[in-house]
């Protein structure tokens, strides 16, 4: 990744800024009392604040990947045929391997009707697999697994990915969540791609939900990340000076003979080619439903913030990709339960510190959105709960691997049991109707104006989003 601070001066007022934080945080400072640290700190004195360029309401949806489990063996099952034979072809589809299947939800303004939406796609792959005596589980990998039983979907894309890459086909038994959010140009889709990758690896460390692989405790807290970045085209996307810039890139590649076509470009972030949204990448499945809404909630206000700061003109945060690329690692090997790379000084910081540091910087873009209260409230749980891939170890201590499996039905079940709002509510549920409590109490005029375009500017309201290769479908994440 390029550097963009062209001076020492500015270099210095990134490091004081990031200084003022972390000593806030180190005498027990609260949220407020950072923001308030920020205010004496400004990196550019005058122009408008990034989320005050965004009035009109940004979308967000979400791309969930599901295993399939035999609930007799709690082995992973090629089974996906089967499955979506059952459930409605416009929100489900099949993946590189026959055990996985994809849900795609609609774009949402609102977290609490993203929530639901999930929800109810999630009740209805159950519902399917359930029929079939199968599982579904959300996660970056399930213990139990055999690739000497996997399928690859009948495709001749597929097909041809498997004779090409051979091993990495064979090994990629993991999903994968993907968050798309508005951003209407696509110059400025390919800007923002770049700004926000130094804050993507605290995101893959609360997503981090691969610890087990092939039976075996692997050390990480996302193994399904040291999988996927075997490929050829994975990692944060550079520097590029404009959409022709990137879209040359990509041509060149699959000129190369490299990559098969554009839907191969597997960056941790990356602009849509055929949506009109920045897509996160790098995030591991969740098991539980409110940390993918949490997910969400924070990549929307960092594109929010970026936009609104590349569009006012100010420089992106510097980071070396080689500083870029060792952060993510030590995302995936630590989650929450160790030490992160703070991007902006390259110390290590302790994971829960530095997502606080990151949740007190979005505050201001949260408030804007109207997510402040809910994501506040999901970053505290998420941390106190720790990764999944910590709830996992803790399960098979307990039963072995067999217990993970079920850990992992469970929590994938959680908030689906009932209709949202009916009956006793599930924390997932309760954090739902509590964000429409909280969005009741708020100006109906942003809402009206989002129901009146269908949620966004620039998104079908009834259409799911189908991801940058729909037209050449992806492999499994």
């Amino acid at each position: 990744m390029q550097g963009a601070i062209s001076n020492r001066a500015d270099l210095l007022l990134y490091r004081r800024h990031y200084a003022v934080r972390r000593q806030a945080l180190a005498v027990g400072a609260s949220l407020a009392r950072v923001i308030e640290e920020q205010k004496q700190v400004t990196l550019e004195p005058a122009g408008p604040a990034p989320a005050r360029q965004h009035r009109e309401p940004v979308a967000v949806g979400v791309e969930e990947e599901f295993h399939i489990v035999g609930l007799r063996t709690r082995r992973l099952d090629a089974q996906a045929d089967r499955v979506l034979r059952q459930l409605p072809a416009g929100w489900f589809s099949s993946e590189l391997h026959q055990s996985v299947v994809e849900a795609n939800s609609r774009p949402h303004v609102r977290l609490a009707d993203l929530a639901e939406d999930i929800a109810t796609l999630r009740r209805a792959a159950i519902a399917a697999a359930q029929h079939l005596e199968l599982g579904i589980v959300a996660a970056g990998t399930v213990p139990l697994a055999d690739p000497d039983t996997a399928r690859v979907t009948s495709d001749p894309r597929y097909e041809h990915i498997r004779d090409e890459y051979r091993m990495l086909v064979r090994e990629q038994l993991i999903c994968g969540a993907q968050v798309h959010v508005d951003v209407a140009d696509r110059d400025l889709a390919v800007a923002v791609a770049h700004r926000v990758a130094p804050w993507l690896p605290a995101l893959l460390a609360l997503s981090a939900s691969s610890p087990f692989w092939l039976g075996t405790d692997t050390g990480y807290a996302s193994y399904r990340t040291l999988i996927w970045r075997r490929w050829p085209t994975t990692g944060a996307p550079g520097g590029f000076t404009s959409a022709a810039d990137y879209d040359q890139t990509v041509a060149d590649l699959v000129r190369s003979g490299v990559i098969t076509d554009p839907g191969m470009i597997y960056f941790d972030v990356r602009p849509s080619a055929h949506l009109p949204t920045v897509e996160l990448r790098i995030c591991d499945s969740c098991p539980r439903l409110e940390d993918v809404i949490l997910l969400a909630g924070l990549f929307r206000a960092l594109v929010v913030r970026e936009t609104g700061a590349a569009i006012a003109g100010r420089e992106p945060l510097p980071v070396r990709p080689e500083l870029l690329e060792a952060a993510t690692w030590r995302a995936a090997q630590s989650g929450l339960e160790g030490n992160l790379v703070d991007p902006a000084t390259a110390a290590p910081v302790p994971a829960h510190q530095l997502i606080r540091l990151l949740l007190a910087d979005l505050r201001p873009t949260l408030e804007v959105t109207g997510d402040w209260e809910q994501v506040s409230e999901l970053t505290q749980s998420a941390l106190a709960r720790g990764s999944s891939a910590a709830r996992q170890r803790a399960a098979c201590a307990r039963g072995g691997l067999r217990e993970v499996v079920d850990t992992l039905l469970k929590e994938t079940r959680t908030g689906t049991d009932r209709q949202l709002g009916a009956g006793p509510a599930s924390a997932t549920g309760s954090v739902v109707l509590a964000t429409r409590r909280r969005t009741a109490k708020r100006s109906s005029s942003t809402a009206a104006s989002a129901n009146r375009k269908g949620g966004s500017r620039s998104l079908p309201p009834r259409e799911p989003y189908r991801g940058s290769g729909r037209s050449t479908p992806e492999i499994g994440k």
